[in-house]
């Protein structure tokens, strides 16, 4: 198993690549997005002010063997989603970094279309299924086939080992390669991920409209805003560093979100080093740390307990979240 992280543009101090630089044994994969396409987040500047900086930083970062995985994740292209306009554009991008010796080994999408037209001009190009696409079942892997070489698997099924073994056999028995988020703050089974995966499809354009200011389009911070919707973290998805070694025998490539995470090196260090020793809303994306603030959830007092799993899917409410969240929760005050 390798990490894959998540590039990121940081306006001062020490660049990504420096960080990746530092744990470049660990890190198999870095995944990035073109300036200017839509992904599974929004753009950090105009393609102009990132363009340079991200080519000067894959440069950097393929010296040091690391694989690159272009993100075409964006949840709606909009009216050109099967056009020959975005056929030509990703082939375009595509060209574009093999003419500056960055041409990625992997193409992340939830597009079968990009995924089929690029397959068509790049063969070698080894196609994946991005977590947006919440893969929970072979049967879908399978109808991907033809189009797709490796897949993420649905995060809320990943506390699951049963179903995650049942998963990686399916896929190694089928020349494929499976993979899975590893600290992704979302929900578990959040309704709401569709619309806000097209929201940020859609960033550039929602940014210079007129809008509502009183509605607040992401569930996770609505409900958080009631103190008694604060187990929903521990019903999450995400898994504690220490739980690593767990997966190895089942995953390929173990995703860590850091592209808009504060501090990516926190991120990439603790699940390296499989051990956290520090607050748990630090380690997802999105970060509640600053939201739950004085409180935090101390890793350490997770140690030896089985998060929620499947059970959370379709919670009865039994009161154990509620008794494992006051169990773990600190205020800063009285931890120093």
């Amino acid at each position: 198993m390798k990490f894959a992280a998540g590039f990121q543009y940081i306006n001062s101090g020490t660049l990504f690549c420096e960080i990746i630089a530092d744990y470049q044994t660990h890190i198999g994969e870095v995944y990035f997005a073109f300036p200017g396409t839509a992904s599974g987040r929004p753009n950090a500047g105009t393609p102009e002010e990132c363009l340079e900086q991200l080519e000067y930083e894959l440069t950097a970062i393929r010296k040091m063997g690391i694989e690159l995985d272009l993100l075409l994740n964006g949840n709606c292209y909009g009216a050109y989603a099967v056009s020959e306009k975005f056929r030509d554009e990703i082939i375009g991008i595509l060209k574009y970094l093999d003419k500056n010796a960055l041409l990625p080994e992997i193409v992340t999408t939830t597009s079968s279309f990009a995924a089929a037209m690029i397959k068509r001009t790049f063969p070698e190009i080894e196609i994946r299924a991005s977590v947006n696409m919440r893969l929970d079942s072979t049967t879908a892997m399978e109808y991907l086939f033809d189009k797709f070489d490796s897949f993420y698997i649905r995060r809320d099924l990943q506390r699951d080992l049963p179903t995650v073994e049942k998963f990686s056999k399916f896929c190694r028995n089928s020349g494929k390669r499976l993979c899975m988020l590893a600290n992704s703050g979302c929900l578990r089974n959040c309704p709401s991920q569709t619309f806000h995966d097209n929201l940020v499809a859609h960033d550039a354009e929602i940014r210079i409209a007129r809008n509502v200011r009183d509605f607040l389009p992401h569930l996770c911070w609505e409900r958080y805003k009631k103190r008694e919707n604060r187990s929903d973290f521990l019903k999450s998805s995400w898994i504690r560093p220490e739980d690593v070694s767990k997966y190895k025998p089942f995953i390929d490539v173990m995703k860590l979100a850091t592209r808009q995470h504060i501090s990516p090196r926190m991120i990439i260090g603790a699940y390296i080093a499989g051990r956290f020793e520090g607050n748990m809303y630090d380690l997802t994306e999105p970060c509640f740390s600053q939201y739950f603030a004085p409180e935090i959830l101390d890793n350490r007092a997770l140690d030896g307990v089985e998060l929620p799993g499947k059970c959370a899917s379709n919670c009865t409410h039994c009161g154990k979240c509620e008794e494992l969240l006051a169990l773990a929760t600190l205020k800063l005050s009285e931890e120093m």
